[in-house]
Parts: C-alpha cells; sequence; structure tokens
C-alpha cells in the first residue's frame, strides 16, 4: 500500500533513466551530424533536426519533473519526446535514401552490431569518439539504431507510468486519501462528532 503522506513525492532523478542518456548520445550525434554533413545556408532541415533531437531530450526531463503533480502532463510530453524522435528518424533516413538508399537491414551483421554496441554504451562520451571515426552513412544508421532502442524504453516508460497512474490515481486522489489518512492517523475524528462530543452532549447540566 503506497504511503500518502508522500503524495508529493519525487519521480526521482531523470539523468539516471537510460531513456533520457540515450537522447544525449542522439543529440550530441545530431549535432555533429549536421554540423559537418549538410549545409548551413538556406537548410531548414539543419534547425528542424536540432529541434527535434532537443526536444526527444527536454520533453523526458520536464516530464519526468512534472510527473510529481500531473501524470497527464508527464504522459502527454514523453509521448511529445516519442513524437520528436520519430521526427528525426524521417530527417536520418531521408538523408540515407538520397546518398544511395544506404539504411542498414534490419538483419544486416552491421545493424546487428550496431545494437549490440548501442545496447551496452549510454554515455556521450562514447559516441563522441564514434563521430570522430566513422562516416556520414555510418554515424546516421548509428542514430537510427540508437532512436528505436530509445522508442522501446519511451515505450516501456509510458506503461509504468500508466500503471503508476492506475495504481495510485491522479494528484488529487492521492491529496485527498493523504489527507483522509493524516485526520486518522492524528485523532481528527473527533472535530466531526466521533467520540460524543458534539453541540447535544456537552457532559454537564
Amino acid at each position: 500500500m503506497p504511503d500518502n503522506n508522500k503524495f508529493l513525492a519525487p519521480k526521482g532523478d531523470y539523468k539516471n533513466l537510460i531513456a533520457f542518456q540515450k537522447t544525449e548520445c542522439i543529440y550530441d550525434i545530431t549535432l555533429f551530424f549536421v554540423e559537418h554533413y549538410l549545409p548551413h545556408i538556406g537548410d531548414r532541415t539543419v534547425d528542424q533536426m536540432k529541434q527535434a533531437a532537443r526536444s526527444g531530450k527536454q520533453n523526458i526531463a520536464e516530464g519526468n519533473e512534472t510527473g510529481t503533480t500531473s501524470m497527464e502532463a508527464c504522459i502527454k510530453l514523453v509521448n511529445v519526446a516519442k513524437a520528436s524522435l520519430k521526427e528525426l528518424q524521417e530527417d536520418y533516413e531521408d538523408y540515407l535514401r538520397n546518398h544511395g538508399n544506404k539504411m542498414w537491414n534490419v538483419n544486416s551483421q552491421q545493424c546487428r552490431n550496431a545494437r549490440a554496441w548501442c545496447r551496452e554504451h549510454s554515455k556521450p562520451t562514447d559516441y563522441k569518439r564514434v563521430c570522430q571515426e566513422r562516416d556520414d552513412i555510418t554515424l546516421a544508421n548509428v542514430a537510427l539504431v540508437l532512436i528505436h532502442q530509445t522508442d522501446f524504453l519511451l515505450r516501456r516508460l509510458l506503461e509504468k507510468h500508466k500503471q503508476d497512474f492506475l495504481e495510485n490515481g491522479g494528484i488529487k486522489e492521492q491529496m485527498s486519501a493523504a489527507r483522509r489518512q493524516w485526520r486518522d492517523e492524528h485523532g481528527m475524528g473527533y472535530l466531526n462528532g466521533n467520540n460524543g462530543i458534539n453541540g447535544n452532549n456537552r457532559g454537564g447540566k
């Protein structure tokens, strides 16, 4: 049974979420990618990719903090993060399609190796080295692997939030339950006449 006196308990440090750590890596890869492989003048894709990568990261952080008082807002923001990463995915796929259809097949050895490596590496410093050592095609494919893995993690996070809501309700329900629990623990029932103390029984003449 949850402790209703802790209805405003923080959700934990969002930076410990693997999904958030992955979005940091995606953001850093994307900044490097657009700065080195896309034109800087007259191409809206540059700004769009930067903003989509940033949105994927920032909305997880904001959703985690907002979840303390509003699970509805938290779920909405995680969905915004998912949508932003989907937009970014489309940009990387467009790039690969327009550069010789070089997106890795999901069953290729390259893709399997990248999935295994990305599962074990969630620090931006790991990917900074990859950015320096790999070409644009490899980097775009690695970014896609990371995006797919992060999408999976965000779906699991959404399921966790849904389960939390089903078990504990929203903030108003939690506040009401916490208030009732506090009144019971502090004997506030006396104020409601539960111990024979009321206007008709003053214990005297």
